[in-house]
């Protein structure tokens, strides 16, 4: 009898611990302005259904439109976009209730910023409307720290309404921590800083400048999971540009796009991320599009078309594929969802499953583990 109880006991805790191994925090945040949102929203998510349930949020934090967790999952740090009055904030994290407690926030020096990292000894943001990035230290107690520096880009494009000056729009780590990759929509080019994390001053570094084709607005950027490719999203003409990288160098391969061959509307190509096997890359195009865009990724590192979809809302800002790579969470800034995709990890081909979570204005989705 005893030992059918330990049995017993024992397939229960392994179907819980297996069940608890589905869950992921979803971390998601907002523009606050044009509806009714808190902030900064956390829920749980179940990567075996696709079930969601809402857990905690923010109170009264201004147009958190991108986040950053710390890789101890304690912190998570978000920026502010309010042009003059722009801040970027240290939030304490408890993965398991999904509360938010605000340690601090500091003002970047930079206007609007719209993309923010961080490691172990900065915080760094891409700051949209002043055209520059901005270092920020990072204390112990996981607040933010004054700002360390802040580089200003320089120049213009030939689209001269969004090209007028230089517009920041990511900043991204080089898998191996040496380096840091910058997009400016304004100037089309891509910087590589040298990254010198415990230097007081010069935290970056240029090493080099690439020029991509003129008028197209650099994004955003992913790198492949084996770190040998770099792949670009243009928002102005939907281009995706794969690159080969090493050591803080990077080589054109290839051209493909996100827009079909007979869209005739406005292009405003957003994200790109790839799966967690590595083997396919999505693309958002907002416009008067609003599909994504699914694409195998070749040995050579080049891309092969696969799907064109409609993310079933306006305005596809952010999206995320959850780490188990099963489903992918179109966040939509105009018609307040993030609508619920199933992916199947062998063709890569993404299908509606009818869920949607129902928010004000979601811009950026974050998973992290509970």
């Amino acid at each position: 009898m005893k030992n059918i109880y330990v049995t017993i006991l024992s397939i229960f805790a392994l179907t819980t611990i297996q069940a608890q191994g589905n869950k992921f925090n979803l971390i998601v945040g907002t523009y606050t302005k044009t509806c009714e949102s808190k902030g900064i929203y956390v829920y749980e998510f179940d990567s075996k259904t696709g079930d969601f349930s809402l857990k905690n949020n923010t109170e009264n934090i201004f147009n958190p439109s991108y986040l950053t967790v710390s890789n101890d999952n304690k912190f998570v740090y978000s920026v502010s976009e309010n042009d003059k009055k722009s801040s970027v904030s240290a939030f304490g994290f408890n993965s398991k209730s999904g509360k938010l407690d605000l340690i601090n926030y500091q003002n970047p020096n930079g206007l609007n910023p719209c993309y923010i990292i961080n490691d172990d000894k900065n915080v760094i943001t891409a700051n949209y409307s002043s055209g520059s990035i901005s270092v920020l230290g990072k204390k112990s107690d996981g607040s933010i720290g004054e700002v360390k520096q802040v580089v200003q880009h320089t120049g213009n494009s030939i689209n001269a309404s969004r090209q007028e000056a230089p517009h920041a729009h990511m900043v991204y780590f080089s898998p191996d921590k040496k380096y840091v990759l910058a997009n400016d929509l304004g100037t089309d080019k891509v910087y590589l800083y040298q990254y010198n994390p415990n230097a007081t001053n010069d935290v970056l570094v240029l090493k080099n400048a690439i020029a991509v084709k003129p008028g197209s607005g650099p994004r955003h950027l992913i790198f492949s999971k084996d770190g040998k490719y770099v792949y670009l999203l243009q928002e102005l003409d939907g281009t995706v540009t794969s690159f080969s990288y090493a050591d803080g160098i990077l080589k054109k391969i290839s051209e493909t796009s996100v827009v079909a061959s007979e869209f005739k509307g406005d292009i405003g190509a957003a994200d790109i991320h790839i799966s967690p096997d590595g083997k396919f890359l999505y693309a958002t195009n907002r416009g008067t599009a609003n599909d994504i865009s699914a694409f195998k990724i070749l040995k050579n590192g080049k891309l092969e078309f696969v799907q064109r979809t409609s993310t079933l809302g306006k305005g596809p800002r952010n999206f995320a594929i959850d780490p188990t790579g099963n489903f992918l969470l179109v966040g939509h800034q105009y018609t307040n969802d993030i609508v619920i995709f199933k992916r199947d990890s062998k063709t890569g081909i993404l299908t509606n499953t009818g869920k949607k979570v129902a928010l004000c204005s979601p811009v950026c989705l974050v998973f992290t583990k509970i």
